[in-house]
């Protein structure tokens, strides 16, 4: 049976990116030689559900998932700025980009999972708490690293960076590759099209 990685994501818009990709270059730069394995700026999205291993059979199935869950729901804002890691900033395994995002975007997902699981993909086991994910600290990485990077982090100041206007959600698969996962959009659903009131439909940004 053929399997692809997929996973159910919002995506960003191209001036977000750069001053994503301008606040991991300032802290590569003050890490140095950290183990820290930064995302390229082209591939950070808002992930909505990962879904592992899908069979080519079961695309149709999430497709129509995708479909009914976002027919009614209206094009909504996110906001993004702020800097933290988790567990904690002090001793770090992911670096993050905190996510400020309306009660409907959490609706919209809760109702992704609910139905993916109906299907047979595994109910996310944390409470959905959105952000952009920087980096991810090695497993290799000795006490001394891990004091570093949590320095850093502690004294490092992130404000408001930028917010993302979204008007679909799109299924990608995930293909790893030797330089890194490289990302192709299988399937897009877009949200409800509201007009304003010229009767113009607003612009779309992601």
């Amino acid at each position: 049976m053929s399997v692809v990685r997929a996973f159910i994501a919002v995506d960003l818009p191209s001036d977000l990116q750069e001053r994503l990709a301008q606040v991991a270059g300032e802290l590569r730069e003050q890490m140095g030689d950290a183990p820290v394995r930064w995302v390229a700026a082209g591939n950070m999205h808002l992930t909505l559900k990962f879904l592992g291993d899908v069979s080519l059979n079961n695309l149709d199935v999430l497709k129509d998932i995708m479909r009914g869950e976002t027919a009614d729901r209206k094009p909504m804002v996110i906001s993004f700025g702020g800097l933290g890691a988790y567990p904690k900033p002090r001793s770090p395994r992911v670096i993050w980009i905190g996510v400020e995002a309306p009660a409907e975007f959490e609706a919209l997902q809760r109702g992704i999972d609910q139905q993916t699981a109906g299907v047979g993909y595994a109910r996310d086991r944390r409470p959905f708490s959105p952000h952009l994910t920087l980096g991810r600290v090695s497993r290799n990485a000795t006490p001394k690293d891990v004091r570093m990077i949590g320095d850093v982090l502690c004294a490092k100041k992130v404000g408001f960076l930028g917010v993302a206007r979204v008007h679909e959600v799109h299924l990608y698969r995930s293909d790893l590759q030797p330089g890194g996962a490289v990302y192709k959009r299988l399937f897009s659903a877009g949200l409800k099209v509201t007009t304003q009131p010229n009767g113009e439909i607003p612009e779309k940004r992601v």
